[in-house]
């Protein structure tokens, strides 16, 4: 057995790493099988030499970014648990940096993993960049705050969010209403993303004096954008033509973000996906920056990430499924 201790100045900074009813710290002994204790401001760590090491590595990033004023919670330490078992702790110190916007209430937007710090960083950077992965890696909340703080900075003047109006096995017509309210429950997300950076009054003012723009993609057609922050949302149901309808919308002085999981296209089988096609064709090109965020990135319950996990694994078993029997079925149409 082995034990190693970690000094902390501020109580603070060890009730925020151990969290309600010491979850956090059961998380890291259950994971790594070690047992951490508190005494007098000191953390000692015991157990098997290799998981002490790796503990008081995850122990270190956690209690660094509790220092910078981040709450310590169960995702963060999943995070950082998989960031040590793959040696890159070190880059721990890039998160908790920058601020991207400040809430309604008061609270600060942040990268919370490097995937997204990345995604961030290609935001501010590029004039178009596509930022794909699977639910709940902030694909679209931090595209609404980088818009929201380029408004506030005043380098762009109105902000642009659309969305395609694709059915996931429901018809529009069944809706009740007129078209706006059949349409606004497809743009329940941007709705909610903007409210929580303006506050609803805020949004409100803005929307009537057309600083903000909520509207499904069909609206977008035949318009020029200029001095503008647009953001395409569930980008994957997109057609090939309206990708490329959208793409030409740019004007003088604007940026865009587009948005998606390809993993979950509700188009019909028969119609490719203009994001798709999208990634290949503007790969490469000056200006245009293509991100993937992955399960790693996912901030939502953890059983969101393992859902996630579980899809990918099928998929690629399916994959090897289709190129083993592959083979075969071209070796059948030779001996035709």
């Amino acid at each position: 057995m082995t034990e190693r201790s970690i000094a902390v100045d501020r109580i603070e900074s060890i009730i925020n790493l151990f969290g309600s009813f010491d979850q956090n710290v059961h998380l890291i002994e259950d994971a790594l099988q070690v047992k951490v204790t508190d005494r007098e401001s000191e953390l000692r760590i015991c157990g098997e030499a290799d998981a002490v090491l790796l503990a008081e590595r995850a122990v270190d990033g956690l209690l660094s970014l509790a220092s910078k004023g981040e709450r310590i919670d169960e995702q963060s330490v999943r995070y950082v648990l998989n960031l040590v078992r793959e040696g890159r702790e070190a880059k721990l110190g890039e998160l908790a940096e920058d601020v991207i916007c400040v809430t309604a209430k008061g609270k600060p937007v942040k990268a919370k993993t490097l995937g997204q710090r990345s995604y961030c960083e290609a935001i501010r950077k590029n004039t178009i960049t596509l930022g794909i992965g699977p639910a709940g890696t902030g694909k679209t909340y931090l595209a609404v705050a980088a818009a929201v703080a380029a408004f506030r900075a005043k380098e762009v003047n109105r902000i642009v969010l659309t969305r395609p109006a694709v059915e996931a096995g429901e018809r529009l017509g069944f809706l009740p209403g007129d078209l706006q309210s059949k349409v606004d429950p497809y743009l329940r997300p941007l709705y909610d993303a903007l409210f929580d950076m303006f506050g609803a009054e805020t949004y409100n003012s803005y929307l009537e004096r057309g600083n903000i723009e909520v509207a499904p993609l069909a609206y977008m057609r035949g318009r020029t954008l200029d001095d503008s922050f647009i953001i395409l949302d569930e980008a994957q149901n997109t057609s090939r033509e309206q990708m490329k309808m959208f793409l030409t919308r740019m004007g003088f002085g604007s940026r865009m973000v587009i948005t998606g999981d390809v993993t979950q296209i509700d188009l019909p089988g028969d119609k490719p996906s203009g994001l798709k096609e999208a990634m290949r064709v503007l790969a490469g090109i000056d200006d245009i920056a293509i991100c993937r965020l992955t399960s790693a990135d996912v901030v939502r319950h953890v059983l969101v990430q393992r859902i996630i996990e579980a899809y990918e694994k099928k998929a690629e078993a399916e994959e090897r499924r289709q190129a083993k029997h592959a083979p075969a079925a071209q070796r059948g149409t030779r001996r035709k």
